[in-house]
Formats: C-alpha cells, structure tokens, sequence
C-alpha cells in the first residue's frame, strides 16, 4: 500500500479547499504548495490533520488487512526545501538544520511507531533520496522508524547506464551505485520503477531493444544482434541489481519479462502556476496496459526473460542469500568488464564484456570445497546460448586470491552472469534439484 506524503491539488474531488479555504488540511499559501508536483502540502503541525493521517494508515490495515505501506515521496517532507536542487552530500549539517521540517519527521516517527506498536509483523518502507540518517533506526531508539529504505539511485542509474555505449560502462560506478547505503541499514531495491517506467521514459527493455522487440522476439524467427545483446543484459541488470543492491527486491508492473512499452494514462494538458505547460497524451488508452499475456507465450522470446526471473526468486528462496549479512566484493575490473562478488554463500560471477569470453578465469572464494552452477543467465531456458555445461564441478584451491584464501577456476562467456553454491551448503530440505527443473515445473 503507498502512502502519500502530499495531496492532489484537485478541488473537486480531494481534500483541497474542502472547507472553502486553503488551510484546512494544508499549509496556506506557498508554504502548502509544492511547486514542481503541483500538489499539496499537509500541516503536519496541526492535530487534526495528525489524527486524520494515524487514522488512514490503521484503517487499511484493520479494514482491508495490508501488510504494509510503502511513503511516498518522504524526502519532499522532511525538508522544507523538498530535496530539489539540493545535492547531498552526507554532511550532518544537510540532514539537522533549519532546512529540517520537524514537524513532518514527529510525524513519521509517530506513523512508524503506531504501525509497528498495533501491528508489529506489518512492514514500512520509506522513499527517500537525502541518505537521512537514523532512517530506519527504531523510535525508542531514535530513529524515525522505518523498516526499509527504498533504494531509488539504483534504478536512476541504470537508465543514466543504457544511454550510453557498453564500452562507457564502469564497472566501480556500477558496484558504488548498488552498495552506496549506510551500514547496516535494510533496503528494497529495484531496476526499474514508475519513476522510470511511467509518462514519456522508457523501461529497460526498451531502452535495449527499443523497435526490435516488435519483429524479433518471435522463436520460430532468427534473433537481431540488438535483441541478443537487450536479453542478454536485462538479465544481468536483474541479478545483480537483487544480488548487491539491498534486503528486498522489488519488480515492477511486466520488468520481469522484458515489457516492451512504457505506461502512459489518459490526461490532457497541465498548466503549472509557474507558467509551464506539461503535455497530455489526448487522453489516449494505447499505453494505458501491460501485455502480462506475452511472458507466458510459449512462442515468444519474453517467455525465458520471465523464468530467469522466477530462477533468480528460486535461489534467493533456497540460499537466502539478500538477509545474509556476508558481502564481499572482490573484484570489479574495468579491462576485463568483470564483477564478482560474495553474497551469503554463493559466489556471483559477471561478464559485461560485449564480446570477450575468459575461460580458465580465475575468482576469489571465501570456502573450500567442490561448487556447482546454482543459476546462469546463459541456459536455454533463460534465452541464451548455453554456453555452460552445468556437470562440471569447481573446485576450490588454497592461496590467496583478489584478498580472498580461496579461489575457483570457471569458464565466463561474454554477457553472462553465473551463480556458484558450496555443494555441501545444499538446504537439506529441497535435496539438489537442479534450479532449472524446479523452474520448469513452476
């Protein structure tokens, strides 16, 4: 459920001017105007205007039994700047000063603390940009309350990433983007959301693929060098967006399977107080749908896009790798375009090369032992070119490697991301299936 930290500034329908004035739920005048969103603000000062807000958030979980509440739009509150054209930069002076909307932040941690103190299992997730400290820190303890952060950078920088070549790709830009959060603070991550997804941007997929997805992505046709290169990529954004980027992973509205088009909701013209006008669309339907139809069509190429994602839910689900607290990076080379890293124990191996393959590869381990292939993004399965023969086992070999006391030799093809398991680390409970076949028969 998401939970607003502003109102419409519609009058006819919302609360705006709902006793004739401008100041019954809002702060009057600019102050109760936000004036890049055209919406309105809420006086969170007023105790009115507190019990509404309490009372909504109790309602939809008493009512309607929603296990959580995503805010919106928290960084907007918590400043009376809203975060624009501010650049943060971590100082603590950005975070608790006159900039500072008290009044806003009691009001979160009075939300936070309500939500968790009626129903302690329900879960609170906080959009916000500024890094503000004590973020998710309990309120007894502090801190503002929220369980998760969500983690927007990653998402944004994706879309920054895919317009440009591969070969201007940074492998530690990359690596920074996904880790960049404070210690020891829960995130939910994403590649893609409707900041990126929604009005006039494009998803991913279309990004990579754009009008090749419209003539090749049929199975019983050849592929198109764009195609190859889109799937191939949109699977290891994925990956390694869910394997480094945070404690939750989030998918959004047809992202699994490679959507081919953005979304776009019938609306006319918008004329900002400031003058600008912002364009409708003529109240079209054409984009106001997602074609969830085409991830299970047997004929078509989206259909291995989605099952890698199941795949990939696959093996957070057996190895709990996302609520491991073990994270080690240990190598993230620019010349090769290779990132690899630990997570809980597995070991994520990727390839962004655009056409390099490095067999023999050598990478750091933290375990001894024998390590099978628990996910690749190159199976058939996944629309790839099966490149991997997933028999084979690794073995570990002492001396120390990219600081790691262990390392492993594997074969990584270009564009590829392959997951390694301990073979003993195998959860009892599940026998080894291979991931594939558990796919298969979802």
């Amino acid at each position: 459920m998401d939970l607003k930290g502003h109102a419409s500034n519609n009058v006819l329908d919302g609360l705006n001017m709902f006793d004739g004035t401008d100041a019954h739920y809002f702060h009057s005048g600019s102050k109760g105007h936000h004036w890049m969103w055209d919406s309105r603000l809420f006086n969170y000062g007023s105790w009115e205007v507190l019990r509404f807000l309490l009372s909504n958030a109790r309602w939809w979980l008493e009512e309607y039994k929603f296990d959580g509440f995503r805010f919106d739009g928290v960084t907007s509150m918590m400043y009376t700047h809203h975060g624009l054209q501010v650049a943060f930069t971590g100082n603590y002076n950005e975070y608790f000063g006159y900039a500072t909307d008290v009044e806003a932040v009691v009001y979160l941690m009075l939300v936070n603390d309500m939500i968790h103190g009626l129903y302690p299992e329900a879960v609170t997730i906080g959009e916000d940009v500024s890094g503000m400290p004590t973020f998710c820190l309990p309120v007894q303890d502090g801190g503002v309350g929220f369980d998760y952060r969500l983690h927007m950078a990653v998402a944004d920088k994706w879309i920054e990433l895919l317009k440009k070549r591969d070969e201007d790709w940074k492998m530690g830009d990359i690596v920074y983007t996904l880790v960049n959060r404070r210690w020891l603070e829960k995130c939910v991550v994403y590649a893609e959301s409707h900041d990126q997804a929604l009005v006039g941007d494009k998803t991913i997929a279309f990004w990579l693929m754009d009008k090749d997805m419209y003539d090749f992505m049929s199975l019983d046709r050849p592929s198109s060098p764009i195609i190859d290169r889109g799937i191939a990529l949109h699977k290891m954004i994925r990956l390694i967006t869910m394997g480094l980027g945070g404690e939750g992973y989030l998918n959004f509205m047809g992202n699994e399977f490679g959507h081919p088009e953005w979304i776009d909701f019938p609306r006319g013209e918008q004329h900002l107080p400031s003058g600008k006008v912002i364009p409708g669309n003529n109240f079209s339907y054409d984009k106001c749908r997602r074609r969830f139809d085409l991830g299970d069509a047997d004929y078509l190429r989206y259909k291995g896009m989605q099952q890698f994602d199941q795949a990939m839910q696959h093996v957070e689900a057996k190895y709990g790798f996302m609520t491991s607290e073990h994270q080690y990076i240990s190598r993230k080379d620019e010349g090769e375009r290779v990132i690899v890293f630990e997570r809980g124990n597995l070991v994520f191996v990727f390839n962004f090369h655009w056409h390099e393959s490095y067999g023999g590869y050598r990478v750091g381990c933290s375990k001894p032992g024998k390590y099978k292939i628990v996910l690749d993004s190159d199976d058939l399965l996944f629309g790839g070119f099966n490149r991997l023969n997933h028999d084979v086992e690794f073995f570990s070999t002492e001396g120390w490697y990219d600081n790691r006391p262990r390392s492993l030799l594997v074969y990584a093809p270009n564009r590829t991301a392959v997951v390694y398991a301990l073979v003993e680390d195998e959860p009892k409970a599940t026998g080894n299936l291979q991931l594939t076949e558990n796919v298969k028969n979802c």
